[in-house]
């Protein structure tokens, strides 16, 4: 059985989905992924760990996630599936891998949005304070669950002005905040205020490492873009397309506003639970500009639940046509949308509205600990799947790779490493002590699963001696 033969296989039976998704659509939901709650919100956490240093955090994260980025383009162009990584790792890794990557990372993104869908009820307090946040919740996760449901092209175009608000807010407030420091005259505002309040290391190097799980946390859904490609027009061209504006604007957008944010508002103000958007904007003093910003936070963070809706449903309805799951999560409406995947995938939800009424204080920061695992692992498998994906090709030449990621095998080992070094040290970091925490047993419980019901399933995969293993 050849490569080629095998993988068409397993794309085959997610035969159904609708390609619909433009290059455009495509380009804007990749770096639209990356733009939500991570760095609205959670930069203030990083800014709280590292101080200014959490400039090399978010470059370091930005590294790790470029290298994951040409990693995951050069399969997907070879495979377009909404398996995507899961996929991969089954044919080129060990079904093992295949289940435990879908599992592992359908669990973290389920648990993602209900980090998102608590900070959409946290902004909402800024125009109504005496409402219950469970009732935000409830309301927009009911709207976001519709559009999903409707087709891919809904859920396309509607993401597509979300991550065009977002990106438009970005720009906006990078020029205003290059006129405020560099153009404004007033003292307070300027580079100087990097070393201020206990130098640019106030937390030491561990905290600048620390801070780098949070910007982890920040990037993650650029993924996404490989299992949207299942279902675009053109995926070769567009995955080709998306990459290259993400590595742009993945600078662009995180390290340039944060260094200006930083420039503006002390660290020690920026680092606190509101969002640094919202402190800097109080900061400058422009009338009605906060209630601009949280606005333009509050579609940040509603697109990222919205994407994450849609890549959970995916990788439920992949699980589900590889023999994984219940049949029902792979069928598909008329629309072909797979809904019962959908209303499973909406799960985090439910989970985030418990959560927020029991521990109102403390809710993001728990969801967010313990959905990391699933995507730091999900992580680690991609660089280790592309290192047998190549090895592979090498081995057998079958087709050209019409992309490839430069420097194999040093680039896809470093990202392996650092994944790792980020994995480890969520342990010895309170915050996120829970990530090992949960996420061990959680592996371990899979891998049971996998062993005492699937492990006799018969599934193509391709080894690096292009042995079917059964």
């Amino acid at each position: 059985m050849t490569e080629a033969t095998g993988f068409e296989t397993i794309s085959k039976r997610e035969h159904g989905l609708r390609r619909q998704l433009t290059s455009g659509q495509m380009s804007m939901i990749a770096i639209g992924g990356a733009i939500g709650t991570g760095l609205f919100m959670g930069s203030a956490y990083a800014i709280g760990y590292a101080g200014p240093s959490v400039l090399l955090s978010y470059a370091i994260g930005a590294i790790i996630t470029l290298l994951l980025m040409g990693c995951l383009a050069e399969m997907t162009v070879a495979h377009s599936t909404s398996g995507s990584f899961g996929a991969y790792a089954q044919f080129y890794v060990s079904p093992l891998a295949g289940f435990l990557v879908r599992y592992a990372y359908w669990a973290a993104i389920v648990l993602a949005v209900g980090t998102e869908v608590t900070a959409v009820a946290m902004y909402m307090k800024y125009w109504f304070a005496s409402v219950p946040e469970w009732i935000w919740i409830v309301s927009f996760s009911s709207v976001l669950i519709v559009l999903n449901a409707i087709s891919v092209k809904t859920f396309g175009t509607f993401e597509y002005w979300f991550s065009t608000i977002k990106i438009g807010a970005i720009v906006g407030f990078i020029i205003l905040a290059v006129y405020v420091v560099f153009g404004s005259g007033n003292p307070d505002y300027g580079v100087h205020n990097y070393t201020r309040h206990g130098g640019f290391f106030p937390n030491g190097l561990q905290g600048m490492w620390v801070a780098v799980i949070v910007s982890i946390f920040s990037y993650l859904s650029v993924e996404m873009i490989a299992v949207a490609a299942g279902e675009a027009e053109d995926p070769e061209r567009a995955v080709k397309k998306a990459f290259r504006a993400t590595i742009v604007r993945l600078v662009v957008f995180y390290l340039l506003t944060l260094a200006l944010m930083l420039a503006i508002v002390p660290w020690v103000q920026a680092g606190h639970a509101q969002s640094p958007f919202v402190t800097v904007m109080q900061t400058i003093g422009i009338p009605g500009a906060t209630g601009v910003m949280n606005f333009v936070i509050l579609i940040a963070a509603l697109s990222a639940m919205n994407s994450q809706l849609y890549i959970t449903t995916r990788m439920m309805f992949s699980l589900s046509r590889g023999g994984y799951a219940p049949k029902a999560m792979g069928a598909l409406s008329k629309s072909g949308i797979p809904l019962n995947a959908l209303l499973l995938s909406s799960s985090g939800i439910a989970l985030a509205t418990l959560l927020n009424v029991m521990y109102p204080e403390s809710s993001f920061t728990l969801m967010m600990a313990i959905s990391m695992f699933g995507a730091i692992f999900t992580w680690f498998m991609i660089f280790l799947t592309h290192y047998c994906f190549r090895r592979y090709h090498q081995r057998h030449g079958e087709r050209k790779l019409s992309f490839r990621m430069r420097l194999f095998p040093y680039t896809t080992l470093l990202g392996l490493v650092l994944m790792g070094a980020v994995m480890i040290t969520t342990y010895f970091t309170e915050a996120f002590k829970m990530t090992l925490v949960f996420g061990v047993p959680f592996l371990l419980i899979l891998s049971l699963v996998y062993a005492l019901f699937f492990r006799k399933t018969k599934v193509l995969v391709g080894t690096l001696d292009n042995v079917p293993v059964p």
